[in-house]
This record gives C-alpha cells, structure tokens and sequence, in this order.
C-alpha cells in the first residue's frame, strides 16, 4: 500500500511529445520532474495486491479566499459519501473569493439513485462532511449530481 505520482518509464503510441510552440514547457512539465520518466501530472494509489487506483491531479489547484485546496483532497471527502460513486472539483471564477468550487459529473452508485430525486439533500449532506473533514471554506458552492453518466 503505497501512494505517489505516476510515472511512465516507456513511451507508448499516441503520448504526447510537445506542447505546441512551446516545446520548453512540454520538457519542464512532464520530463523535468523525474528524469528518465513521463510525468503525467496524476496521484496514483497502489494496493498490496498490485491495483492501481487514481488519485486525482497532482498540480491542480484552486486558490479560494487566499486559500490553496487541491482538488483532489476535496474529491477523496466527497468519495466517501454512502451514496458517491466518484466525483470531479473544478474551480471557477469569482469575484470576491478568487476562485470558487464546482462538484461536477458526481455519478452515485447503483443503491443511491433516490438522491437523484433529493439533490439538495445529497448537496447540504456533501457541503457538512467537507466543511467537517477540511475546512468550511472548502465547501462548495455548487454541486452537480449526475444520475447517470
């Protein structure tokens, strides 16, 4: 059971080989950060029976009333509600916080689609657990539920 960034050590068909006009970037971001491998911007979690699982973006973050919160930190929150299936944080702009919070495309699993009738129930229920596990600022000021994807 270990967790870290995931790393690609051979190429494979289809890998991106430059950020167009600006090949210097491509190299910083993704070759730079550990030589002699991709860097493909993502947490990974490994079980000891050899599963990989991702953990979200490693450099996304969103910057909320001077605050830095990773998304990823709030996606593992909301991935242990009963009723989520998985979930996606995406900032967006505004105009007093900086940035504010987005839950988008939260699927639930196959038992909880009542919530899919109760939305604001899930959303107050989502924005609880958030403030308690991280921090009130973190909860979002949005929530999407998708039913089905």
């Amino acid at each position: 059971n270990i967790s870290g960034a995931l790393c690609i050590s051979q190429a494979w068909p289809g890998m991106a080989r430059t950020i167009y006009n600006d090949h210097k970037r491509f190299l910083e971001t993704y070759l730079t950060p550990y030589p002699g491998f991709f860097f493909t911007g993502d947490g990974v979690y490994r079980t000891s029976e050899g599963y990989y699982q991702l953990t979200g973006r490693l450099d996304d973050i969103i910057n909320i009333s001077g605050h830095r919160l990773g998304t990823a930190e709030v996606e593992d929150v909301v991935n242990h509600h009963v009723a989520v299936a998985e979930s996606a944080v995406i900032g967006y702009p505004h105009e007093i916080k900086g940035e504010g919070k987005m839950l988008a495309f939260l699927p639930l699993k196959p038992l909880s689609q009542s919530y899919c009738t109760a939305v604001e129930t899930l959303a107050a229920e989502l924005r609880e657990l958030i403030s308690k596990k991280i921090a009130k600022y973190a909860a979002p000021d949005y929530v999407q539920v998708t039913c089905r994807l």
